[in-house]
């Protein structure tokens, strides 16, 4: 019985690690939020005090475009790393908080099909270059 119930929380705990998602960037995991409905996307971080160091929020979109981003209601600085369909880092953007109206848009100079947002210096500190592969396990 007991070596039953060990083999089935074996199961349990590598199923639940099994679907975290995350993404592989500059040799860095991201643990990564991946909002789904446009409520969740258009929220974003928004009212986030703090992000974890190897954390952040990865925006999947159905078609390649120039999404564009801004950072009403987010209260910490962001990097936006625009990914395209083929994985490749497109644009990095470095993204203040917006403190008064109209707020700035962040628009990738080329299409994407993925942003990452982690916290600002992310990309500078594991020198993130654009051209750089990303591996997702989303």
């Amino acid at each position: 019985m007991k070596r039953a119930f060990s083999v089935l929380l074996l199961i349990i705990l590598t199923a639940c690690a099994a679907k975290t998602p995350f993404v592989e960037i500059g040799g860095v995991q991201v643990n990564v939020e991946l909002p789904k409905t446009p409520a969740e996307m258009a929220r974003g971080l928004m009212h986030r005090e703090s992000l974890g160091e190897n954390d952040g929020m990865l925006f999947v979109f159905e078609q390649e475009g120039k999404p564009g981003f801004w950072m009403k209601n987010t209260l910490i600085p962001l990097d936006m790393i625009f990914i395209d369909a083929d994985n490749k880092i497109v644009d990095i953007l470095s993204a203040e908080p917006c403190e008064e109206d109209p707020c700035q848009s962040y628009v990738s100079k080329d299409d994407a099909k993925y942003v990452l947002e982690v916290n600002q210096g992310f990309a500078q500190k594991h020198n993130i270059q654009i051209g750089d592969e990303v591996k997702l396990n989303i």
